[in-house]
């Protein structure tokens, strides 16, 4: 036998389950077909965030005046289309190679091209026939094409956005999911008209209502035109959704997602969704055969992705555990940011718990004020009886890196007095837990 266990695709899932299985001695290959680091290093999670983060800054400085800054004048600065893409690819193949040494640093040998799994215990890969004890599939995901009536229309996947030389004035984003809000953000912060269609009366579907509203709010503040419609066709530079005819010169399709199967000669069960059906430890109907991340249709959050590889790979070591998502944090990278841990009000509702809500409000933070960035709140669903917190909501700048500090509470079961007898530094945005926390017990 060549080896232990054989991994297809190197995106989070493939790659960190890679690491953890040649940490843990096993022999392990992993095969990529195009990318090292998959869609999340490439043209998602790292990418998307960097297009972001340049608009932010663009933004900002074009608010330099209230924070005592003379002489900037926004008829002087623009948005470097170019240069912003060359950072991004720079901070992408930071990441790229240094995963590529953590492999290397871990006996794993990392092979490109297509694989073509033959049975359970083989596989098939630049003509080679390799054989290993288990096969672990992580192939992703990408959008749904649009249909034909957009053939000739200027669409783009979010993959080949970089390919595009320039932005025009006009953009349409097609999707109902954090990323088509992501980048109908991205979009507006430098100076763009954008429409977000969502192709569905279901938007941002895992989020608390609570935050979905603000969502809905903050992109109609920013003059985001948000449609629950379909888009239908493309027509003489107009895109027709329901009854509207937006002006577009391009369409961003982040669209649903469908399941990148690999070859196969030996077929495994499908969901009705066209995902690969898996048991509670990510085993596919083929013994010895799993499947992680996005190709699983569990979940397309990166960090689930590489939780279920390291899960997998203990598994295969016999180290046996439940898969709980519970404390999984969802984020939103927009401006302000949103992050998310534990259950929704509607979760907590549906299972019959009495509980509280207690919301703080950023204005009254004082690291807030001195950023400028007011806007946000801390919000927390906790026991009324135990006062055990059940979830937490942070709309904040850096949200998405302060959820971690509710993550690491709740997974101890921690209560709302854990949360007030914490000292946080000050002035600190984190300081909002505290306050929040001496709020709850005082009502």
């Amino acid at each position: 036998m060549d080896y232990d266990v054989i991994i297809i695709g190197a995106g989070p899932a493939g790659y960190v389950a890679a690491i953890r299985a040649g940490q843990v001695g096993l022999k392990t290959a992993l095969i990529e077909n195009k990318y090292m680091g998959g869609m999340c290093l490439n043209w998602g999670c790292i990418s998307t965030k960097t297009l972001l983060e340049s608009a932010k800054v663009f933004d900002k400085i074009k608010h330099a005046d209230e924070f005592g800054i003379d002489g900037i004048f926004e008829h002087n600065i623009s948005f470097n289309w170019e240069k912003v893409k060359e950072r991004s690819k720079s901070i992408s193949g930071k990441l790229t190679s240094g995963i590529s040494f953590l492999l290397k640093k871990n006996g794993v040998d990392v092979i490109y091209g297509q694989a073509k799994i033959n049975n359970r215990k083989s596989i098939t890969v630049n003509d080679q026939h390799i054989e290993a004890g288990n096969i672990i599939i992580a192939t992703g995901s990408k959008p749904l094409a649009m249909d034909q009536s957009f053939a000739n229309a200027p669409v783009v996947d979010v993959e080949n956005l970089f390919s595009i030389d320039s932005i025009p004035k006009n953009i349409a984003v097609t999707g109902n999911h954090i990323s088509s809000v992501e980048l109908s953000q991205f979009f507006k912060l430098i100076g763009r008209k954008v429409t977000l269609v969502t192709n569905s009366e279901h938007f941002l579907q895992g989020l608390d209502n609570h935050l979905i509203e603000f969502i809905k709010n903050k992109l109609e503040t920013e003059g985001i035109e948000l449609l629950a419609n379909k888009a239908e066709r493309y027509e003489n530079g107009h895109l027709h959704a329901g009854n509207k005819k937006i002006e577009c010169e391009l369409i961003v399709n982040c669209n649903s997602r469908k399941a990148c199967l690999p070859e196969t000669e030996t077929p495994f069960e499908l969901t009705e969704a066209g995902f690969i059906k898996t048991d509670n430890h990510f085993e596919t109907s083929l013994d010895g055969v799993f499947a992680i991340g996005d190709v699983t249709g569990k979940s397309f959050l990166a960090l689930t992705a590489s939780a279920q590889g390291i899960h997998v790979v203990n598994y295969l070591k016999g180290i046996k555990a439940d898969f709980d998502t519970t404390h999984f944090p969802i984020n939103v990278y927009t401006n302000p940011e949103i992050s998310q841990v534990g259950m929704t009000e509607q979760a907590i509702i549906d299972a019959g718990i009495d509980y509280k809500v207690s919301k703080f409000s950023l204005s009254a933070n004082g690291k807030a004020l001195i950023e400028g960035n007011t806007e946000g709140f801390f919000r927390m669903l906790s026991h009324k009886k135990y006062g055990q917190v059940l979830g937490v909501q942070i709309v904040s700048a850096n949200a998405t890196d302060m959820i971690a500090e509710a993550n690491a509470l709740m997974s101890v079961e921690g209560s709302i007095y854990d949360i007030a007898k914490t000292i946080h530094a000050h002035p600190t945005i984190s300081e909002i837990f505290m306050e929040t926390g001496f709020d709850t017990i005082g009502n």
